[in-house]
């Protein structure tokens, strides 16, 4: 069923709007037992640990943490304890239960999606990331270069989905970070907010929206535990291209057309040429943004580390 939300963007014309509906992927999956079991198993090299320390705005540090790896139930008290999260990837490997679980309900919820998300059905290159979380931590104002569908198991979420349009998301600025080159965080203001699809996330729904479009989150109540799946489809791999594209292009003081205006034959255009500048190196597929060294500790956990990411 499809669930309501706060929103001051219906009168908008012309731009897609975020979805919310219920799944199935049973909740006992992000219990304390199975998390606990789930944290001791999961290979060192897919398992990162990051802290945040972000200010109303969602600007501020946001980094990977360095330390001795400890043990399950330690590192689940550490979650619930400070501004943590755990971020578990590649669980179409690591995981196998809960990828099976999530694979079906992509499935089942195709129909309902699809209006939200152009080419769902024909998904490809799908991945998983199991995301836990301290109650106080927020996700900054980003987005995201592939599709994705949030499937929510524990804990309430907070999530503002803002219209991809140049008063939120300036494209010049997309494909900066599409082409790893941006050297600075996203901007956002609070009042930016207003204009934006707000949804409370509880165990049992999943989330999407349009591809590219700008998002944050902050965690409401309890350790939160998601899902998140990212897939591509034709259309999304060929636009991110031409972004990417763009992106060099631009900076060569071409005349860049806003890409609502680009037909697809030049889109596809576009994507193969970025596929011969990233054979060049001229850009890169992917940056992970700077986060400055910090610290976050409580009574009941460990110190945690951040340094710059590389």
């Amino acid at each position: 069923m499809t669930q309501s939300v706060e929103s001051s963007v219906t009168a908008v014309t012309g731009v897609a709007a975020p979805m919310t509906v219920e799944h199935d992927i049973p909740l006992y999956l992000a219990s304390d037992e199975a998390l606990i079991h789930i944290l001791d198993r999961y290979p060192e090299d897919l398992l990162e640990i990051n802290s945040s320390d972000l200010d109303a705005d969602s600007q501020g540090s946001h980094g990977a943490a360095t330390c001795a790896r400890p043990d399950g139930r330690t590192l689940l008290a550490a979650i619930k304890a400070g501004r943590l999260s755990v971020s578990l990837r590649s669980c179409e490997r690591a995981h196998p239960g809960l990828w099976a679980e999530a694979q079906r309900a992509f499935q089942n919820l195709s129909p309902q999606l699809g209006a939200a998300t152009k080419g769902f059905s024909r998904a490809r290159k799908m991945t998983g990331q199991l995301n836990l979380s301290s109650p106080t931590p927020r996700v900054p104002f980003r987005f995201d270069a592939a599709g994705i569908v949030v499937f929510h198991l524990r804990g309430v979420k907070r999530v503002w989905v803002y219209p991809g349009t140049e008063d939120f998301l300036p494209q010049a600025a997309m494909e900066k970070v599409i082409a790893g080159a941006a050297t600075e965080p996203l901007a956002h203001e609070r009042i930016m907010d207003g204009a934006a699809w707000r949804f409370d996330i509880v165990p049992g729904e999943a989330l999407t929206w349009p591809l590219h479009a700008p998002h944050r989150v902050e965690n409401q109540e309890g350790l939160c535990a998601s899902l998140s799946m990212t897939y591509e489809t034709w259309p999304s791999r060929i636009t991110t291209g031409a972004h990417r594209a763009n992106a060099l292009l631009r900076r060569w003081n071409h005349t860049i057309k806003p890409m609502a205006q680009t037909g697809w034959a030049h889109r596809t255009m576009l994507w193969a040429l970025s596929l011969a500048f990233t054979g060049l190196q001229l850009v890169k597929t992917n940056a992970k943004d700077a986060a400055p060294t910090f610290s976050v500790a409580s009574d009941n956990a460990p110190m945690y580390e951040v340094k710059e990411a590389a």
